[in-house]
């Protein structure tokens, strides 16, 4: 079995303006880095589909999913191709943000389907908007529906699945995903985040289902590996989790300027290692890992390339 790459031109599509760190190019970075270092050869593309309204009610409330649809469905039909809505002050849609956004879950739920069925061994979802932050009922922080916990629940309510991980290696606390799985015993979900950073949250865990370890500005990689050898590993053996999603944000790279964290590109290598090893040991290697945050440009592609090596297996 192959690890396959989830993506799809749609997710493109969706831009928040002249600027915006969250931007198109984040994929084009990653996929021509993939081509240039030869690695697209190791991997299996995939086409996103969109994401069905029952998906993405098992994470959000529906009333929440309808107006946030309608809010995007009403861009996407206006006149001027250059309109953008704001939901926050820093997170907004424009025309093609409908589709991409619906392409996102559907790509993690996709993954979740074929690591599931023994089509992939694992798969990385590259795809956009991100979506930790966006909350059971609320798009915030450059998110609107939460492709992780979407993708958690699928494996759950639908393929039945007892015990599963989510873990969050963002430089932003995944405030929105812990606002959806907190207090539901069959997830287990672990995180490390600056703090205080934005969402200003995460000191205090939201139920007993969750460790948080909010991290000092500058912390760099031993630090960080020392606390997921002292705390998360532990936690994940004890949990035996039967699938890991993987929340995964590269903006703790020490290039990336919305943080100032002090990660490179082999400490995302070594924290895949280990959730492989876990994974290996007690899920049957399933892994399903969808993109998050990263924001310079060079760091993101190596950090995803690194990323990807470990789950594909190439030296």
């Amino acid at each position: 079995m192959s690890t396959a790459v989830y993506t799809h031109a749609d997710c493109r599509a969706h831009d928040m303006g002249r600027g915006h760190p969250e931007c198109p190019e984040r994929l084009d970075a990653i996929l021509d880095h993939l081509r240039a270092q030869g690695l697209d050869m190791a991997l299996a593309f995939e086409d996103a589909p969109l994401a069905l309204p029952e998906q993405i009610d098992r994470a959000h409330a529906a009333a929440y999913r309808g107006e946030i649809t309608e809010f995007m469905r009403a861009i996407a039909a206006d006149e001027d191709p250059g309109a953008h809505r704001g939901v926050d002050a820093d997170t907004s849609a424009n025309r093609g943000t409908l589709n991409a956004a619906y392409r996102a879950a559907g790509a993690a739920v996709a993954a979740t389907d074929a690591v599931l069925a023994g089509r992939y061994a694992n798969a990385f979802c590259a795809v956009r908007p991100p979506g930790h932050h966006a909350t059971h009922d609320q798009a915030m922080g450059f998110c609107f529906f939460n492709n992780v916990a979407v993708a958690a629940r699928h494996a759950l309510d639908v393929h039945g699945l007892e015990r599963v991980a989510v873990i969050d290696f963002d430089v932003h606390h995944g405030n929105g995903t812990e606002d959806i799985v907190a207090g539901d015993d069959r997830i287990l979900m672990l995180s490390f985040f600056q703090h205080p950073l934005y969402p200003y949250s995460g000191d205090v865990p939201k139920g007993p289902n969750m460790l948080n370890l909010p991290m000092a500005p500058y912390t760099r990689g031993p630090a960080v590996r020392d606390a997921i050898r002292e705390h998360w590993l532990p936690r994940l053996e004890a949990f035996s989790p039967q699938m890991i999603f993987i929340s995964a944000g590269f903006d703790a790279h020490r290039d990336d300027d919305l943080g100032q964290m002090g990660l490179v590109e082999a400490d995302y290598a070594w924290i895949t290692e280990q959730l492989l090893d876990v994974a290996e040991r007690h899920g049957q290697g399933r892994i399903v890992s969808c993109l998050e945050g990263g924001y310079h440009l060079g760091a993101l592609a190596r950090s995803v390339a690194a990323h990807l090596r470990v789950l594909a297996g190439v030296a």
